[in-house]
């Protein structure tokens, strides 16, 4: 698969925009007791991360479902547990090869999109992960984790799914960035037909794989 961001508007986040906590247990407390948007209204516990925090891929969500929300674990539900399966097909271990977060920290009424003014309170606790963490790869789950962390406008998942994006600029310099389908967009389409999107999925999780192995070498 090709790098491709000729005709992609990006907006570079850079580390002025984080939270200023220094480590990912300051980050999930100051999330716990976070009131900055509306969603503290409604949620049982703030998700703010899993994984392994020395992991060389990140994997950034668009927000916790209903089941995220009870236990304060990202992915954890139904299509936590297709990425699972995922990751597993290309062997690459959860628990151990990444770190797992989302775009908002508590959980959207009905599951619904993020608001904007909800992507941007909860950006610094992100981009804070992104600095403490220092990924080598990030997958964007979906067209709001283009939006949150890239902030591109309409992003066309379909279009960029598997397309690696290097980072020029801020906090994002020199990480390899792939848009990845969704994988709750993966549940709502079951065919494994070449050139379907679970096919498409295959294929990319497997470019992921091999671009660890090459990043890990250097």
């Amino acid at each position: 698969m090709n790098s491709t961001q000729n005709n992609i508007n990006i907006a570079w986040p850079n580390s002025q925009k984080a939270s200023g906590l220094n480590t990912l247990e300051e980050i999930k407390k100051a999330a716990d007791s976070c009131i900055k948007c509306k969603l503290c209204e409604t949620r049982t516990k703030a998700v703010v991360q899993d994984g392994n925090p020395l992991a060389k891929l990140l994997i950034i969500g668009e927000g916790p479902g209903e089941q995220e929300d009870l236990t304060g674990i990202p992915f954890v539900g139904k299509a936590g547990k297709l990425l699972d399966k995922i990751l597993e097909a290309a062997e690459i271990s959860r628990q151990n090869e990444t770190y797992i977060c989302n775009i908002v920290k508590c959980r959207p009424p009905e599951n619904r999109v993020p608001a904007p003014a909800e992507i941007e309170a909860c950006k610094p606790y992100l981009l804070s992960q992104i600095e403490i963490i220092k990924p080598k790869i990030i997958l964007l789950l979906g067209s709001t984790s283009l939006i949150g962390l890239l902030g591109m406008k309409n992003p066309k998942i379909t279009k960029l799914h598997g397309q690696w994006i290097v980072g020029t600029e801020g906090i994002l310099k020199d990480i390899w960035l792939m848009p990845f389908y969704h994988p709750s967009y993966l549940l709502r389409n079951q065919s494994k037909e070449i050139g379907s999107p679970k096919w498409q999925a295959w294929q990319a999780i497997k470019e992921v794989k091999q671009k660890l192995i090459e990043l890990n070498a250097d």
